[in-house]
């Protein structure tokens, strides 16, 4: 995907200031940075849609990098879901640099399997997006390492 995403479709996004941290030795934003990035914010978005603090990246389709970014630039990473399966939520991301207003890489596919307490893939029963954060898990559940 080469295009850009109009913000009326992007379901959800957020902002991140490129630090010297973030910069590979060409002195631009570091590919796995950005990867990274996109997997916690789409992983956030996928807790929000399903209602569910167990989901999991299931799949991430090829990753187009079109440009890049460097220190002191902000990006804005976009997300927009497509389809809802059974026990699965389909997105696309597409990350631009908002200074150059540049296209810096877009995903046309990413997968997120919603899991149940047993850790298998569970059925989710949503079937279109919230703009509200009526699904959002309200607290966070025991881990097996913590007190209960």
């Amino acid at each position: 995907m080469s295009e850009d995403l109009d913000d009326d479709r992007i379901d959800f996004h957020t902002r991140k200031w490129v630090r010297p941290e973030d910069l590979n030795a060409n002195g631009t934003l570091f590919g796995g940075s950005l990867l990274k990035w996109i997997d916690e914010e789409s992983a956030i978005y996928a807790i929000i849609q399903l209602g569910n603090p167990r989901v999991v990246t299931k799949f991430v389709s090829e990753i187009d990098f079109q440009a890049s970014a460097r220190q002191g630039d902000i990006i804005e990473m976009g997300i927009v879901a497509t389809r809802f399966g059974r026990t699965s939520l389909t997105m696309r991301a597409v990350v631009r640099n908002m200074l150059s207003q540049r296209v810096i890489l877009s995903i046309e596919r990413i997968v997120y399997v919603n899991l149940g307490e047993d850790g298998l893939p569970a059925p989710h029963g949503y079937t279109t997006i919230t703009h509200r954060r009526d699904r959002m898990p309200l607290e966070a559940e025991p881990r097996g390492d913590a007190p209960a």
